[in-house]
Parts: C-alpha cells; structure tokens; sequence
C-alpha cells in the first residue's frame, strides 16, 4: 500500500485531500497543527471526520502537533493576540493579506518531511507528503505556491541522508475549490462515502463563532460558498444569519 503524511488542518481543501488520498490507495498518516489559531474548531471537525473514516475501515491515523508557542508573537489576523480583526472580503482583496500567518506552511512542511523520512526510515517504502494547497492560495500566499513548494522539497533533499524515499504529492495545486469539491464528490462515491457527512465536518471559515458557526465573510467563506455554488450543492455546515 502506498504511504503518505498530510497536513490535515480540518479545512475543506486538506480533508478533500485526505479522501483522494485513500481514494487512491494511501495509506495516511495525518497531522494537524495547533498554532493558536483563531478557528482552532478546525481540529474539532478533524476528529469528527478521522472517526467516521475510521468506521469505514479506512487506513488512516491522526495526531495533533502543538505549536502554539512557534507563533505566539504573530502579527497575523489568524492569531487572536495579535489584535488584528479577520478582514472581510473576498481573497483576491488587498486586505486578505492580514491573514498570512508569518512562515506557517514552512514550518509546517519541515515538521511532515521529518515525520515523513521516519516512516520511510522504518519501512524503508517511499513516502509523499501531502498538502491541500490550491490555485486560490496563490495570489497572497506565496508559500502556498508552486515555487516555494519546489524550494522546500530541493532544501529537504540536500539537508537529509535517504531524502530520496520522500517526496511532495500536491495534486490540487492547479484546481481551484470548485475543481476540488467535483473530486472529493467522485472520491467519495468511489470510497462510499457520504460526501454531505465528510464536508459537513469541516470547518473553512477563519473567524467563527463559538459554536463553530461560519461568518460567511472573510475570504475563505466566500470562497467556499462560490465553490458549493458553482457546484449547484447545498453547503452543508452552518453560516451565522
């Protein structure tokens, strides 16, 4: 069985990702980060979903990695010490900016490529590392970029012995949410899955309230509404009215 480490944020691009992975035959091992982040519910959405997986017989796991001491002096919106209010608006905006949280997907990639060459070190199996970066990232995200991706990978190969057992799998790179949400709908028809129940357990919104409740106004939200729109689907989590 082929084997894989994701960056499972709880989002609907990472747990997309996640059902394509073993939609194609993955083994996973999954992680989620605890940073501190404002829209921490994430992680709740992840183990509501890794559970139902989980049932399913699926082959994966999960741990969560805590780093909120790694960006406890972010000036990010994302951040709630920072005291930056989550701009709202839609991602191409100016103003989205303010959610870049300082290195986050750096610092991210490095802690997978070592969980990655451990587990190609004790199987001696290649392994793929996998995040759910997109073509809707890209225009204020530049480590969600190819360039950046391809620079990470070059200076973790260079910087380990048996690099060559680990490897990026990026394959929504080019997609943008619509594309991604016309994959998972396949994925997980192919997996039978209900593909209401693993959206519904996901939380894209970067500022919801403390029931977990979506704003439906900050960039991420408005990009998943136009993504379900385009799709003619209901969303199936909660926006606040």
């Amino acid at each position: 069985m082929k084997k894989a480490v994701l960056s499972l944020s709880g989002g609907m691009d990472s747990t997309c990702l996640l059902i394509h992975l073993l939609s194609k035959g993955f083994e996973v091992k999954a992680y989620s980060f605890d940073y501190g982040q404002r829209h921490r519910i994430e992680i709740e959405c992840v183990k509501r979903n890794i559970e139902y997986l989980q049932s399913k017989k699926l082959p994966v796991s999960w741990a969560v990695i805590d780093l909120k001491s790694v960006f406890s002096e972010s000036t990010s919106a994302l951040l709630p010490q920072s005291g930056v209010m989550v701009p709202e608006g839609h991602y191409t905006d100016e103003n989205m900016k303010k959610t870049v949280v300082e290195n986050r997907n750096g610092i991210f990639a490095s802690c997978l490529y070592g969980k990655a060459l451990a587990w190609a070190n004790q199987t001696k199996e290649d392994i793929k590392i996998c995040m759910g970066i997109h073509s809707g990232d890209h225009q204020i995200y530049p480590d969600c970029r190819e360039e950046s991706r391809n620079a990470f990978a070059f200076a973790f190969k260079i910087s380990n012995w048996d690099s060559e057992r680990v490897d990026y799998y990026t394959p929504y790179l080019s997609l943008d949410k619509f594309g991604i949400l016309v994959d998972t709908r396949h994925n997980c028809d192919s997996l039978s899955l209900s593909f209401t129940t693993v959206l519904k357990n996901t939380n894209t919104c970067y500022n919801p309230n403390s029931k977990g409740e979506a704003c439906g106004k900050c960039g991420s939200c408005v990009e998943r509404l136009e993504a379900f729109e385009k799709l003619k689907s209901t969303d199936p989590i909660v926006y606040l009215k």
